[in-house]
């Protein structure tokens, strides 16, 4: 597996952590590194970055690391490794159950922390092999989430990161009503109170991308009162 192309983000507010961890990566052969001292200036970066992998605190200054993993995990199945003076079991159980793949407790030993980068980057890229040749599929729908590309009879259909993550939702659910308490909670990680407009507007807005006649919609449909559905045939 080759480094070099690699790219990872640090979301740390301690400089000093910053520059150990991209010393050590850089010396493992991780040419591209990024780092933030924020939460919103990573999730920002991230969006902006695309890295293949995050290296997150828990305790930042403007947030806590596991809202940040929230918003990267509706969107992203990237390898997410926290870092945290937190070593609790509570505290890692938690880390791994909002959609952490590793948890390394401060103090810790730089030279471990590249080895478990490598070793989350590698296990990466065989979930990418393995999803190139398994699509979320309905009707006339393939979705390849590692890829963010979505095909339609065929046809690459361009979506942003939000609309990407309701529609593997809805892929993953197909001729199923999801109600919008639930796409809150699995494409921005929050709770529904405040969101439904804009639910609303990204529904809309990936209507206009998958629909011949987005104002009559054939395939995502709104129930009254429930959700939406995504009505595909079976196969």
């Amino acid at each position: 597996m080759s480094l070099q192309n690699k790219k990872v983000l640090l979301i740390d507010d301690e400089e000093d952590i910053l520059r150990i961890l991209k010393t050590v990566l850089t010396k493992e052969g991780i040419d591209t590194i990024y780092t933030s001292t924020t939460a919103k200036d990573g999730f920002a970066q991230f969006q902006q970055k695309q890295p293949d992998l995050v290296l997150l605190d828990i305790m930042l200054p403007d947030g806590e690391g596991y809202d940040v993993c929230k918003q990267i995990r509706s969107i992203s199945k990237v390898p997410i490794l926290f870092l945290s003076a937190k070593g609790e079991e509570i505290d890692k159980i938690l880390g791994l159950a909002i959609g952490g793949d590793d948890y390394i407790t401060k103090p810790f030993s730089p030279k471990e922390v590249a080895y478990r980068v490598k070793a989350q980057l590698r296990r990466a890229d065989y979930m990418q092999v393995d999803d190139k040749n398994h699509p979320l599929k309905a009707g006339p729908f393939e979705l390849y989430e590692q890829r963010a590309e979505l095909k339609k009879n065929g046809k690459t259909i361009e979506l942003k990161p939000k609309e990407l993550g309701l529609m593997a939702h809805l892929l993953k659910n197909p001729n199923q009503i999801i109600s919008k308490e639930s796409l809150c909670d699995h494409v921005w990680g929050e709770e529904f109170i405040g969101f439904d407009n804009t639910i609303m507007v990204h529904i809309r807005r990936l209507r206009e991308k998958i629909e011949e006649q987005p104002s009559n919609p054939q395939y995502l449909i709104t129930v009254k009162g429930l959700g939406y559905k995504l009505v595909v045939e079976d196969k």
